[in-house]
């Protein structure tokens, strides 16, 4: 591994430039500064022949192709020319072919796009050495003012250059092969095929007039057990071809050196190193579920001539370039890796109607949502809300929900959020009832309180609420009645917990999690292990007597709940407070009966669960908080979230409210768009339990999207109802919904009409020079 630093970038735009790789990425950059500046000297190298290429039809989308044109109409046209189009994706599940229209795709054979592109660099001047290994790039970088490393997610640059780049490569859990059959598909298929195996999947779109690309997917241990991993190229194509004779018409398939592999996303920290530059595969990968990974490398090129002509000096193009491009890439490998998941777990999926399987396919991705989805084929849309038994309409997220003797009005709930505002005894005071009070006059069909503490030694803050006074069960009823009386048919929550090891520290906005510089009480763990070595203090590991005395606060707190006029109670077993500590094996370090095994660790958790829900009222639900993985190695995993899930399920548990992490605070947690929402889909489809997701759910079309398809039943949302306490009937007047599940207060009726808007666009990848 070279680790020296690279050669100074020269000071000017690049004129001699040397590509390693002629795939679509290299040869579409070096058309391209070859066509900006014709005195340019580029050269491309290429290990195989002009022909050799793997797999066999490109998808670009309408968005890319509007790049080139404006870019090179000359590759445009010879692009317009070649493709095969079509507008349909259908999906076929046990018998039934639900198809969506709308969607618009373009194709074209791989072959037929590299002649296109060697066309154009030939007539460009640019030379193309195939059959020809390029010299290493530390060696290219010393004659050549820029080098380009398109040589794949298997780069040899990026590899030789590793300390620089800092690659971070995820190898997944599908085995794939990349196959071909003559007969065209008049729509992007996706086809299911239950074998004594397992699971298996077919993806195949057309890319030429009588010839379509066919993926077949399957699980390593399905792939195994059907013995693929034994096969020859040959015995697996007749194999598969044999699996999916009706998809294919009982036409055969073939392949082109084809090989299962499983699919590996790559990252880099960085994606140049002095006058070295990464693109395509080389700098990311994106799952083919998604779409097509020449699409992503087409872009980089486009991005990359731009940024070169835009920006006199290398360092700051290549700066540009990476500043550019890196949010448009990190988005897309969000969305390929949710598809790419979904379709690793596709049988926790199988059992869906019909009419909903396919809308969670098309969905899974979360780029395509309920609403842009009912814009592509609203009939479609239709079908799946009436299979739902979605009453005409009404969004998804506006049918009513029942939790034991609790029907909630609808899908929303305010997530529980810490305001660190109760007087210094824990009585809360005028500012939850404000809060709280707001919130469920804005439509919600949950309101859920933010921690309240059992004891006062169960702080995280002098600023937390609590329920173990009578002056706070007083105070938590004022809130309660509240919210009956002016917003009828609203439920309100209180989430019981304890903070731990993670206890008598400052208010949010005075230094989180750190410890008060004055009058800090003493902590309780499991183990006697603190939040942050040298800061936080060392709590005290609980013994028997401590235990119970823990368990008896919260018993207390649940009474006087009850009494407060509270619909539902959540046991906050998440988020590295005490009863999560007791369930993360980072934070459980005990040798007795509480702590080892996952059934160990999960002991005091039931137990504290038991207690409370004998004392609270029947006929009221019960829901538990969990972190389902700790972002963290040796942590707590998916799979033990839903063995979590099932334990507290099998005690009474109404509904799993998942959200993850904030349990140790050396986390990496995957942050996007609705990023928790995959744990809480899983434990809902794979034990059948209710779940409440959160996690960045920003938006009304994103609750719909989640509960039509059926990964949750109802979807928290915090920082949402921060920035609008009257969220969710706003969602309902942007959705012209007027029926009862959002019944507007009397004195704001007149709020009721969306008021006019400016337009506002999201940020557009760069696709034009």
């Amino acid at each position: 591994m070279n680790t020296t630093p690279g050669p100074a970038p020269a000071p000017g735009r690049p004129l001699r430039v040397a590509v390693v790789g002629g795939g679509p990425g290299g040869l579409y950059a070096a058309a391209l500064l070859a066509r900006l500046d014709p005195r340019r000297e580029i050269t491309v190298w290429e290990r195989g022949g002009p022909e050799e290429t793997f797999g066999f039809g490109v998808v670009l989308s309408d968005e890319t192709l509007g790049g080139i044109e404006h870019a090179d109409p000359v590759v445009h046209a010879a692009l317009r020319d070649a493709f095969v189009r079509w507008d349909d994706i259908d999906v076929t599940h046990r018998g039934h072919v639900l198809t969506s229209g709308g969607h618009g795709f373009a194709a074209l054979g791989r072959r037929r796009l590299l002649r296109i592109l060697h066309e154009r660099c030939q007539a460009l001047g640019v030379h193309l050495r195939f059959r020809s290994q390029a010299p290493p790039a530390e060696q290219l970088s010393r004659t050549y003012d820029l080098v380009i490393a398109a040589d794949g997610a298997g780069s040899a640059t990026r590899q030789a250059h590793a300390e620089a780049f800092r690659p971070r490569i995820t190898t997944h859990r599908c085995r794939y092969i990349w196959l071909a059959a003559d007969v065209a598909f008049d729509a992007f298929r996706f086809e299911i095929a239950e074998t004594e195996h397992g699971v298996m999947q077919l993806h195949g779109y057309p890319y030429e007039p009588a010839a379509s690309t066919v993926i077949i997917e399957a699980r390593e241990e399905v792939w195994r057990r059907a013995g693929l991993d034994r096969c020859t190229e040959r015995e697996s194509t007749e194999r598969c071809a044999k699996l999916f004779t009706d998809a294919l018409g009982g036409h055969p398939l073939r392949g082109n050196h084809s090989q299962w592999t499983a699919f590996r996303t790559v990252v880099n920290e960085r994606w140049s190193h002095g006058n070295t530059v990464l693109i395509g595969d080389a700098a990311h990968t994106a799952h083919f579920s998604i779409g097509s990974g020449t699409k992503l490398a087409v872009e980089d090129a486009l991005a990359l001539a731009a940024c070169l002509e835009e920006h006199p000096v290398l360092p700051d193009a290549l700066a540009a370039y990476e500043a550019e491009r890196r949010p448009v890439v990190a988005s897309t490998q969000r969305a390929a890796r949710a598809s790419l998941e979904w379709f690793e777990n596709l049988e926790l999926y199988l059992d869906q109607p019909p009419r909903q399987f396919a809308f969670n396919l098309l969905t899974r991705s979360r780029r395509v949502t309920h609403d842009n989805l009912r814009l592509r084929d609203g009939e479609f849309v239709e079908t799946v809300e009436r299979e739902a038994a979605v009453p005409a309409a009404t969004p998804p997220m506006f049918t009513p929900f029942r939790l034991r003797g609790l029907t909630l009005r609808n899908r929303v709930v305010v997530s529980p959020m810490d305001m660190y505002s109760a007087a210094p005894d824990g009585t809360p005071g005028d500012f939850h009832l404000v809060h709280l009070g707001g919130r469920a006059l804005g439509g919600a069909g949950l309101v859920m309180t933010e921690m309240v503490c059992v004891s006062p030694e169960g702080r995280i803050t002098p600023g937390c609420t609590g329920l173990y006074a009578d002056a706070h069960e007083a105070a938590w009823r004022r809130v309660t009645a509240f919210a009956h009386t002016h917003s009828p048919g609203v439920a309100v929550g209180v989430q019981l917990g304890h903070s731990g090891r993670k206890g008598s520290t400052r208010l949010m906005w005075e230094g989180i999690d750190t410890p008060l510089p004055h009058g800090n009480w003493p902590l309780v763990a499991p183990s006697p292990l603190p939040y942050r070595p040298g800061v936080n203090q060392t709590p005290r590991a609980l013994d028997a007597a401590g235990l119970a005395a823990v368990r008896d606060q919260f018993v207390r707190a649940a009474e006087r709940a009850a009494r407060a006029g509270f619909d539902l109670l959540e046991l906050h077993c998440a988020h590295g407070y005490l009863l999560s500590s007791f369930l993360s094996p980072l934070t459980n370090h005990r040798t007795d009966a509480y702590g080892g095994s996952l059934d160990a660790r999960l002991r005091y958790p039931l137990e504290v669960f038991d207690a409370v829900r004998a004392v609270w009222p029947d006929d009221r639900p019960m829901t538990v908080r969990i972190s389902a993985t700790d972002w963290a190695d040796g942590g707590t995993t998916a799979d033990d979230a839903v063995a979590i899930a099932a334990a507290f399920t099998a005690h009474g548990a109404d509904a799993i409210d998942v959200s993850t992490g904030q349990v140790v605070p050396d986390e990496t947690p995957d942050y996007g768009r609705s990023y928790q929402t995959p744990y809480a889909d899983r434990i809902r489809n794979e034990l059948g339990v209710p779940v409440i997701a959160v996690g960045a759910i920003s938006s009304w079309d994103d609750v719909n999207s989640l509960i039509l398809a059926g990964r949750a039943d109802l979807c928290a949302l915090a920082r949402p109802h921060l920035y609008d306490p009257h969220w969710t009937l706003h969602a309902a007047a942007d959705q012209n919904y007027t029926g009862p599940a959002t019944p507007w207060p009397l004195p704001y009726q007149a709020g009721s009409r969306t008021p006019p808007t400016g337009r506002t666009d999201a940020p557009k990848p760069r696709l034009a020079l």
